[in-house]
């Protein structure tokens, strides 16, 4: 995370939510042959635990996983800012404004049951996006077709020892110069984080 304090992100309720809102993220591990990231979707199963699943095929699955710690991140908006925009001087310099949350913890094996609890939870919170469009849930497949899948993939829990986070926005600049960097990455479409950077003023 950051160095700077500006731009700590100290409120771990907000973090867990946009753990929840972003669902995707990248767990890095340690494997007998190195380390080694899993790109996958995490639930929020409750104030101290994330869900996860991933291919039981993947590098990153292997013996050593369980009890291990794990590092789970999930990337927000970002842009690149000219120095331009914030009409500050020549002595400005380019940066790049973020959202991230790092989480910290130590790995547990899910049973059947409890891996079948975080895809259902997993599919309700996302088919609930999509809304009015009816939701799809796992009745509606051939129940050996939904039986092979779990046999091919493993659940893990993520018991949270920390949370980690950066928002790093402009806090360190002026608050009309970063209204006018936030008017131009909306400009270009940035609209994520030039949101953030105004939500932050």
């Amino acid at each position: 995370m950051h160095p700077n304090p500006a731009f700590r992100w100290p409120d771990v309720a907000a973090m867990r939510a946009f753990v929840r809102d972003a669902t995707f993220g990248s767990l890095f591990v340690q494997t007998p042959a190195g380390p080694r990231a899993v790109h996958a979707p995490a639930v929020v199963l409750d104030a101290d635990a994330l869900g996860l699943h991933f291919s039981r095929s993947n590098a990153a699955s292997h013996p050593g996983l369980a009890g291990q710690t794990a590092l789970f991140v999930v990337q927000g908006p970002h842009a690149y800012v000219s120095p331009d925009w914030y009409g500050l001087g020549p002595d400005e310099v380019p940066t790049w404004n973020y959202l991230a949350v790092e989480v910290e913890g130590t790995l547990e094996p899910m049973t059947r049951d409890d891996l079948i609890a975080q895809l259902d939870q997993l599919g309700h919170e996302q088919e609930a996006r999509l809304a009015p469009k009816t939701e799809w849930t796992r009745d509606k497949a051939d129940p050996a077709r939904i039986d092979a899948m779990l046999n091919a993939i493993q659940g893990w829990r993520l018991n949270v020892t920390e949370w980690r986070g950066s928002r790093k926005i402009g806090q360190n600049k002026p608050a009309a110069a970063r209204r006018v960097a936030a008017q131009a990455l909306a400009a270009l479409g940035q609209d994520g984080i030039a949101r953030a950077m105004r939500d932050g003023l």
